[in-house]
């Protein structure tokens, strides 16, 4: 019969234990992808604006020393990411495959024009500056206009602010009710043997002798917690670098280790500090309240 109810004991021990460690890993798991993604704000915006181009048109009598020119000081300026020639045939090309017949069949001639596209640097990317470039390139001789998406550029940039001050207002809310989680997980195992710890305090045994084995527990069951979610970032990074390796995710090998050892840390600190208070409170119980 005792040895029955020791392995159902022993049973729920695992469970409790269980139960902790699926907690732990499960918040610091989502903690560390809300960090990932605190990080990486910026990067996902960069990457947006860059894809935000402004088309130069230029004139028919455009001379081609004067394309390469212009072509070259745009490649070479601090503003540019990249730039992408497309001549007038290559252009009257694509249109056409884009709507399914040669439109310069019906009109004998080819009305487009050659163009250069520039692709900004994330920096750049503002309603001012790239107002500004745009004007400095709309006063060449041989430039017949310069066009680019303004009020998608002021959509970007107003959404990019507003969604980076939610991100972190959301950041803390969550911290602070993981914090609350792995809290009350661990209390409730804690709660579980303050039976136990009061009977050791009856015999004399002091607070730190009593609180030490219950702190150690925990700090294991926060170490294996912490790899647990280590090893779903890890993963998560791996597959969303994959699909998308223009972000670089894996880029800034120093912020992801200060990242990932933040959240190992961090199964550590919450489960110490956790059960020390929730010890603390059973060891400050009279006998009487331990049924309450």
């Amino acid at each position: 019969m005792s040895s029955s109810f020791e392995r159902y004991q022993k049973r729920r021990l695992i469970s409790s234990y269980f139960s902790v460690v699926i907690s732990i890993s499960l918040v610091l798991f989502l903690l560390g992808l809300l960090g990932l993604l605190v990080l990486n704000t910026k990067k996902v915006a960069d990457h947006f604006k860059e894809q935000i181009a402004l088309t130069v048109y230029l004139k028919d009598t455009a001379k081609e020393v004067e394309i390469n020119q212009l072509e070259k000081s745009l490649a070479l300026a601090e503003f540019t990411k990249s730039t992408n020639f497309v001549s007038k045939e290559d252009a009257a090309k694509a249109h056409s495959e884009e709507i399914g017949e040669n439109f310069m069949d019906f009109l004998g001639y080819n009305p487009l024009q050659n163009s250069i596209d520039v692709y900004f640097n994330a920096d750049y990317v503002s309603e001012t500056q790239i107002a500004e470039i745009s004007r400095d390139l709309g006063e060449k001789d041989f430039v017949d206009e310069v066009v680019y998406d303004k009020p998608l550029i002021a959509l970007l940039n107003d959404n990019v602010k507003r969604i980076s001050f939610w991100i972190l207002v959301v950041s803390g809310l969550f911290t602070f009710i993981a914090v609350l989680l792995i809290n009350s997980s661990i209390r409730l195992s804690v709660y579980s043997k303050r039976f136990t710890i009061k009977t050791m305090q009856m015999v004399g045994a002091t607070k730190g002798f009593i609180r030490r084995p219950f702190i150690w527990k925990s700090i294991k069951l926060g170490l294996v917690g912490a790899v647990v979610a280590l090893i779903g970032m890890a993963a998560v990074l791996y597959y969303i670098d994959k699909g998308f390796p223009e972000l670089n995710l894996l880029k800034d090998e120093m912020i992801l280790g200060a990242l990932f050892l933040a959240v190992f840390l961090l199964g550590i600190l919450i489960s110490w500090f956790s059960t020390f208070f929730a010890t603390q409170r059973f060891l400050n119980l009279k006998t009487d309240e331990l049924y309450y």
